[in-house]
């Protein structure tokens, strides 16, 4: 058996906004306390959408606060459901089928989710066995993700997510084990092992977060100046306002782009070579 082809899924999990219909901006809930425009349904247009699915204040959303439009990413679920599922008809030409693809964009966007973190748990492995049953796992997500609209409506999501939990719970353990450096210094790790959720605000820069299990970690507004996040697992930590200025995520993991939009950094933060640097980044 083959690997699966990392570079094919890094080019398909970019966003092309020029061929989605805008699924981000009608299918997800809004609330302006979030950074978006303005309260919104889920399934109704943003006030911003226009005829031709194009943004009207894309270019200054920063400019604007909206911090919620610029964070988000959909990892390519909105192009693969406008141009494959749906086969290129939008929910305008097609009102009847709007409800299918907004649904449709939601279970999307999680497989892409599990998409990419699979693909780095791939690169990541070194038993040959278990690289060979992600490979596998990441063919099998694929598959799904090209499924027809009612099969895909009717995917057991949380079944297929908890399959693929296993291995990135796996993976992170591996990594994370290599930069803990437990016989060196086994009373830092006893410490690492005391997990707390809830950073908000905290200064951080004195803390060793090698290795660090950050899964689900509250790191709103916290402060990362220079730290050094090699093998700190990220998957689900809310980085919002957290200053990344001059730290190290080279060898971070389950790292996303929609979390780094919401970061503070500069020309010195290391990032891991699939991940874009903000443009709202100072220089």
């Amino acid at each position: 058996m083959t690997y699966t082809n990392q570079y094919k899924f890094n080019k398909e999990l970019k966003i092309e906004c020029e061929k989605c219909f805008g699924l981000c901006c009608v299918a997800l809930y809004f609330s302006s306390s979030e950074g978006f425009p303005t309260n919104k349904n889920a399934g109704e247009p943003c006030i911003n959408l226009q005829s031709d699915f194009t943004c009207s204040v894309h270019n200054n959303l920063r400019n604007k606060g909206l911090k919620g439009c610029t964070a988000y990413d959909c990892l390519g679920a909105g192009q693969k459901v406008a141009q494959i599922t749906f086969g290129g008809h939008d929910w305008r030409q097609a009102p009847e089928s709007a409800n299918q693809m907004f649904e449709a964009f939601l279970i999307m966007r999680q497989l892409h989710e599990m998409l990419w973190y699979l693909t780095q748990a791939l690169s990541l492995q070194t038993d040959h066995g278990t690289k060979v049953e992600i490979s596998s796992l990441l063919d099998n997500t694929e598959r799904l993700t090209l499924l027809d609209v009612d099969s895909l409506l009717a995917l057991d999501v949380a079944a297929h997510r908890t399959k693929v939990n296993i291995h990135l719970k796996n993976t992170s353990e591996l990594v994370r084990s290599k930069f803990r450096n437990e016989k060196n210094n086994p009373s830092r790790n006893r410490k690492a092992n005391l997990r707390r959720l809830d950073y908000f605000g905290a200064d951080l820069r004195k803390t060793d977060l090698r290795g660090a299990d950050l899964r689900g970690v509250c790191l709103i507004a916290a402060d990362l100046k220079g730290v050094d996040l090699s093998g700190a697992d990220l998957i689900g930590a809310d980085l919002r306002d957290a200053d990344l200025s001059g730290a190290n995520l080279t060898n971070s993991i389950f790292l996303t782009q929609a979390q780094l939009n919401t970061t503070k950094g500069n020309s010195h933060t290391k990032l891991p070579m699939m991940l874009e640097r903000p443009n709202c980044w100072s220089k």
